[in-house]
C-alpha cells in the first residue's frame, strides 16, 4: 500500500465528526489533522500493523511499523516546531476501552474514520 495515497485519502476522510471532541470547535479543512491522531494511528495499525507511540506532553499518537519506521500522519496539526517526543507505547485496548476513550468518544470515531477512508479507498482503487 502506498502511504502517500492513504494520507490523501485520510485528508479527506478527517472531519469534525473523527476529531477529538475537546477540539471539534477548532477543526478546519485548512487544518485537517487537528485532534486525529489516536483515531488515525488505529487506522495505520490496522493496515499495516506494528504499535501505537505515545507523547504525554502533546497527548499525541503516531504508528511505529512492524520494520521500525515511525509514521506520524498527524503531527502537522501542531506546527512546525513541535517535537513529539516517545514516552511509550499506547495499547490498542486502552485506546478503544478504557474510560477516557470513551469520554472521547474514541471507538465511534475510529470506526467513522475507518469506514469513512475504506469509501475513499475503494473509489481510487487504493
Amino acid at each position: 500500500m502506498d502511504i502517500a495515497k492513504i494520507k490523501e485519502a485520510l485528508i479527506k476522510a478527517w472531519s469534525r465528526e473523527t476529531c477529538y471532541p475537546s477540539l471539534q470547535d477548532k477543526w478546519t479543512p485548512e487544518n485537517p489533522s487537528l485532534g486525529q491522531c489516536a483515531v488515525t494511528a488505529l487506522v495505520i495499525q490496522d493496515l499495516f500493523g506494528g504499535e501505537i507511540v505515545y507523547c504525554k506532553h502533546l497527548h499525541h499518537y503516531w504508528n511505529k511499523l512492524p520494520d521500525g519506521t515511525e509514521l506520524d500522519l498527524t503531527r502537522e496539526q501542531f506546527g512546525e516546531d513541535a517535537n513529539p517526543c516517545p514516552d511509550g507505547i499506547a495499547q490498542r485496548e486502552y485506546l478503544l476501552e478504557s474510560e477516557r476513550a470513551k469520554e472521547a468518544q474514541t471507538p465511534q470515531r475510529y470506526q467513522l474514520l475507518k469506514h469513512k477512508l475504506n469509501e475513499i479507498m475503494n473509489k481510487k482503487n487504493i
